[in-house]
């Protein structure tokens, strides 16, 4: 039996599809108040018979911050995927986020040493690596360095992190992803998949800012890559990197905007202009019960050039990254046929 946390979101949903694809026995975790639309809308990207493939999953309810929640769920299970996580970057939410994260992943790790769990697989990220200062890219060996720009996210993975290193210690066989920023179609008005809606809706600025794309079908491939019979034994207690290709921002729009057909961001954001930006919105979200997606913390990443060196996986298993420019024009290809298909008949 596979369990599987954060089935809903881009990763997880993607990873789910290719579970029950295979023929694998499936449980994955939901709240009571889950809205599991999203996991049918991304079946039926790659499926005609979405919900039949949905109807697969043996969903149950529970709560990664209730261990014993976990500790009863987990009993039977053989492999478990975590894929859970808040991500923000609204100061906001920083608390929550940390403590759900972390405390999250430690109930998580903490049931499978008590269930015996054989194999753990551990969605990270490159935010808790750190960045080389000579000019080398950021790998595996990268060590995450606490400072007042670290993000709330990135503090929150890192230390989600040393709980499955710890529980490594312990005896848990395990492994680790780090995605790049992860490109591929989901909710196309929250996370990554809402930069093609953005574009769509008419994006003016750019920034010059660089970091690394992996695509999302490549983060699930990896993970079930990691977690086969034949690879976990050389794979496990070790991290990976995945990404495909460092791009910058303004190469990433323009090419959404080509696939798409609309007008490239035509306007630079100056460091000026995006400080301007996040405290506008910061001020904004005082006034509103909405928060708004620009915050200190994006506007400083907007114009930073960090590069990721994702090879380690292509040389331990047979792995080749989807290009990046493929990644968008199957993902811009995708919310096309969303947005005809929405439109009144």
């Amino acid at each position: 039996m596979i369990f599987v946390t954060g089935g809903s979101g881009l990763i997880g949903s993607h990873l789910l599809y290719r579970l029950v694809l295979d023929g694998n026995r499936v449980k994955a975790l939901k709240r009571e108040t889950s809205n599991l639309q999203q996991v049918i809308k991304v079946f039926s990207f790659y499926s005609d018979a979405p919900e039949e493939l949905f109807n697969r999953i043996e969903w149950v309810n529970g709560d990664i911050l209730n261990y014993f929640d976990m500790e009863q769920l987990l009993q039977g299970v053989d492999e478990v995927y975590h894929c859970a996580a808040i991500v923000s970057f609204s100061a906001g939410d920083r608390r929550h986020m940390i403590h759900n994260n972390v405390e999250g992943t430690a109930n998580m790790v903490n049931a499978s040493l008590e269930n015996g769990v054989k194999k753990f697989c551990h969605v990270s990220s490159i935010a808790a690596l750190g960045h080389n200062q000579n000019g080398f890219p950021t790998d595996e060996q990268t060590n995450w360095v606490p400072s007042k720009k670290v993000t709330a996210y990135s503090e929150s993975k890192f230390y989600s992190e040393t709980e499955i290193w710890r529980g490594m210690e312990e005896g848990l066989d395990a492994v680790i992803v780090n995605p790049s920023v992860v490109l591929g179609p989901g909710n196309w008005n929250a996370g990554s998949s809402r930069l093609f809606k953005t574009v769509w809706d008419g994006l003016r600025f750019y920034t010059k800012g660089v970091t690394g794309y992996v695509d999302v079908k490549d983060v699930a491939k990896a993970m079930l890559l990691l977690m086969e019979d034949t690879n976990f034994g050389n794979c496990k207690n070790q991290r990976f990197l995945l990404n495909s290709e460092n791009w910058s921002y303004q190469k990433l729009f323009n090419h959404i905007a080509d696939v798409l057909n609309k007008p490239r961001p035509a306007y630079f954001a100056t460091n000026l202009m995006l400080g301007v930006a996040w405290r506008t919105a910061s001020a904004m979200s005082l006034f509103s019960n909405n928060s708004f997606p620009m915050s200190r913390e994006t506007a400083a990443a907007a114009n930073s050039q960090n590069n990721y060196d994702g090879s380690k996986i292509t040389e331990v298993v047979d792995f080749t990254y989807l290009p990046v420019s493929d990644s968008v024009n199957q993902t811009a290809t995708l919310l096309l046929r969303d947005l005809q298909e929405s439109k009144p008949h």
